[in-house]
């Protein structure tokens, strides 16, 4: 099923617009919800979970009203959210099992054929009598995925997952992501380029509340094509560069700095084409440098 947002709009009682008129179509696979921290991502994922009200606009999962049918929609849900905590004392199949009861799995055979399942899924089922207050980060977001996963849901939500994880964890939580995403509506919020880039078959660019660019990654890619440029610079001439030129991003590449360049010609100084990356697009578009592709969805 399809989600769809419509002119959503969230604002804070000191002021804060925290979502401006966001609109989406959001198909069944992975989509990839991508923007600094203080975006209004996780407002957005609040407000999709059934977790805070906004203050206009519309939400539908297929034909259900998702600001209205709130009880429906959550027996279609599973979410993580960007802090979830566990009872550290309790262990995993225990807290498992107590979130079934909760998801309505009565029945005790069926319910333990569930939770044995859910840990086998998340690679978890070794340690599932071991106290939470002792697993690694990427174990407790694995144990979030496995919650969210209870009852079978058609929406999935899950909000800064990989966030702390060490690279390990994360190709792992990366590979059980792109496992359940394939027959449901899985919804990545995240700061982090390379978790969409690696999951998702469709993203939107999310800043200070505005949906500012949305699409497949490699259309998105592809519309900047001849206009990133590249080149070395010394570190401290890097403010000299940023003042003549559109520069979107500088990194440290082998102790050396270099810098990325958004222009539509050739911008002389020695730059380079480089061949662009969804990295540049997120950066070209934050900084105002691109917006290639409408980001309303009125349809």
């Amino acid at each position: 099923m399809e989600l769809r947002i419509r002119n959503l709009s969230k604002t804070y009682a000191n002021g804060v617009v925290a979502l401006d008129r966001v609109s989406l179509n959001i198909p069944a696979g992975m989509f990839g919800l991508l923007g600094p921290n203080g975006a209004g991502k996780s407002t957005l994922m609040r407000t999709l979970a059934t977790l805070q009200e906004c203050d206009a606009g519309s939400v539908f999962f297929g034909d259900l009203d998702v600001l209205d049918e709130k009880d429906e929609i959550r027996r279609l849900l599973g979410y993580l959210p960007q802090d979830f905590g566990v009872y550290p004392k309790v262990t995993a199949y225990e807290l498992l099992d107590h979130f079934a009861i909760l998801k309505g799995l009565s029945g005790k055979g069926r319910r333990r054929e569930v939770v044995d399942g859910l840990l086998q899924q998340t690679n978890l089922f070794e340690v599932r009598h071991q106290r939470l207050g002792g697993f690694s980060g990427g174990m407790r977001q694995r144990f979030g995925i496995a919650q969210a996963l209870l009852g079978d849901p058609r929406l999935i939500i899950v909000d800064e997952p990989t966030a702390g994880l060490d690279p390990q964890e994360r190709v792992r939580f990366h590979n059980l992501l792109s496992d359940i995403g394939d027959d449901r509506t899985v919804l990545l919020s995240t700061h982090i380029v390379s978790d969409v880039a690696d999951l998702c078959a469709n993203m939107a660019i999310i800043n200070k509340g505005s949906v500012l660019l949305c699409g497949e990654p490699a259309q998105l890619i592809e519309a900047i094509e001849g206009k990133i440029w590249a080149r070395f610079v010394a570190k401290q001439d890097v403010p000299a560069f940023q003042r003549r030129h559109a520069v979107i991003s500088s990194r440290l590449l082998t102790g050396r700095t270099l810098i990325h360049v958004y222009d539509e010609s050739d911008p002389g100084h020695g730059f380079e084409p480089a061949r662009p990356d969804l990295e540049d697009v997120y950066f070209a578009t934050i900084a105002g440098r691109h917006s290639g592709a409408s980001p309303r969805q009125d349809a």
